[in-house]
């Protein structure tokens, strides 16, 4: 399993929020492009960037994220508010490994068909999750949909992996939901990618034995309470 340090992109600064909601802002650095950096001399490889101004319609942080995928050299995944061909392509174009793709893929089966199939193994599909219900729109709108049967659902697709986000857990430091993410990960071929309130080295351990592939990271390691050097050289 790897870990990947989040940053997440709020009017140009890194932020963590607090259970998925907009409004509860704990963390604000900024200058994410120093973060980037100093997620680098911890030892990280590859960074997860998220631009929640993008996704929830409010703005962008393009600007930003061009600054730091340059001055960082990491590796990094990107999404946030990506809604078509050619903002994908403009995110790869830029620098960006792999691109991340939620509301609209969520919303939209045809779409991320394909685009799934005009981006094999460069799509990232986030299906975020509270409780078990998928939601979407920065996580302010809730489907009826269940988040097993869609991570089941699209295993046909040629996918870079699929990121599970426990929202309900995020960001509360309390520990992930570990009991979904090991239940998703028999689910699908796919690579699982879990994120939301990981909160400890033990619980890492945890998600690689049950097979997860990578583990995102973001309060836990802006508090202190992950060691990021430690995460990034037992799971580079």
């Amino acid at each position: 399993m790897r870990v990947f340090p989040a940053i997440d992109l709020r009017g140009g600064a890194s932020v963590q929020l607090v259970g998925g909601a907009p409004d509860a802002e704990k963390i604000r650095l900024p200058d994410p492009v120093e973060v980037a950096k100093r997620f680098k001399t911890a030892g990280f490889r590859m960074l997860h960037v998220v631009d929640l101004d993008a996704a929830l319609g409010t703005g962008s942080n393009a600007d930003v994220i061009a600054k730091i995928l340059e001055a960082s050299g990491l590796e990094a995944e990107v999404g946030g508010g990506v809604r078509d061909e050619e903002e994908i392509q403009r995110l790869l174009d830029l620098g960006a490994s792999r691109v991340i793709v939620g509301t609209r893929a969520l919303e939209d089966p045809r779409w991320l068909e394909e685009v799934a199939f005009r981006f094999p193994g460069k799509l990232i599909l986030a299906a975020d999750a509270r409780g078990r219900q998928v939601v979407t729109r920065g996580w302010t709108r809730t489907l009826t949909q269940d988040v097993g049967a869609l991570v089941a659902g699209v295993d046909p697709l040629p996918l870079a992996a699929i990121q599970v986000t426990a929202v309900h857990v995020e960001g509360l430091e309390g520990g992930t939901d570990l009991a979904l993410m090991s239940e998703l990960v028999e689910t699908t071929s796919h690579p699982l990618q879990a994120s939301g309130g990981i909160a400890s080295m033990d619980e890492l351990r945890k998600l690689a034995s049950a097979g997860v592939a990578a583990a995102i990271l973001g309060m836990a390691l802006y508090t202190g309470k992950i060691d990021a050097r430690a995460a990034a050289k037992e799971f580079p």
